[in-house]
């Protein structure tokens, strides 16, 4: 992207703690632990009410264990913030949650456009065997906040390879969040 103003890139040893089986994790990370599962490129105007961030995702094809490559996912800090996802080239899902626990799964690929409303988390998986790139954009006075997903345990669903395709199955690490958590989601809009 011509004019990015920030990047930064995930290796597989920054992403301890996302996947469910932790010894594949753990071989994956002996053997590659450098490799970068996803960079982004994007471009940050002044973080004010009213302005827009928007960049590229790419994301490495793979797998540990039966989980394919994601990104770490997050929502907004200030959660009433939507998002958009474009697909470039490759083949994936979007993951998105309610801080209830409520969950979608949707298809990216080039020339699809994913919205991601307020209030939801969001999670990038590689599903397909080449990289997947999206173009975002979202209000530059958003945030992350990453934690979100961490203290619940991961998302509800995982995704896994299913024969030649993938499946969204139940996550059994997830714990739903209390009231007071999803209280304090609610509590950052404005």
């Amino acid at each position: 992207m011509s004019h990015a103003a920030g990047q930064y890139e995930k290796r597989l040893r920054d992403l301890a703690g996302i996947y469910g089986d932790a010894g594949a994790f753990d071989r994956a990370t002996a053997a590659e632990g450098d490799r970068i599962v996803y960079r982004v490129h994007d471009v940050r105007p002044a973080a004010k009410h009213g302005d827009l961030i928007f960049g590229t995702t790419f994301m490495e094809p793979g797998r540990i264990g039966d989980e394919f490559y994601m990104t770490r996912g997050h929502i907004h800090a200030t959660a009433n913030r939507p998002e958009t996802y474009y697909g470039e080239s490759g083949q994936g899902v979007m993951l998105l949650e309610t801080p209830e626990g409520e969950t979608e799964v949707i298809e990216i690929g080039p020339r699809t456009l994913v919205y991601v409303p307020p209030m939801w988390i969001h999670r990038s998986v590689n599903t397909g065997s080449e990289p997947l790139v999206m173009s975002f954009c979202y209000p530059s006075d958003s945030g992350q906040d990453y934690e979100i997903i961490a203290r619940a345990g991961g998302m509800a669903k995982r995704i896994v390879a299913d024969g030649e395709g993938w499946a969204a199955i139940d996550n059994p690490d997830y714990r739903p969040r209390d009231a007071e958590e999803i209280a304090r989601v609610y509590a950052t809009t404005d």
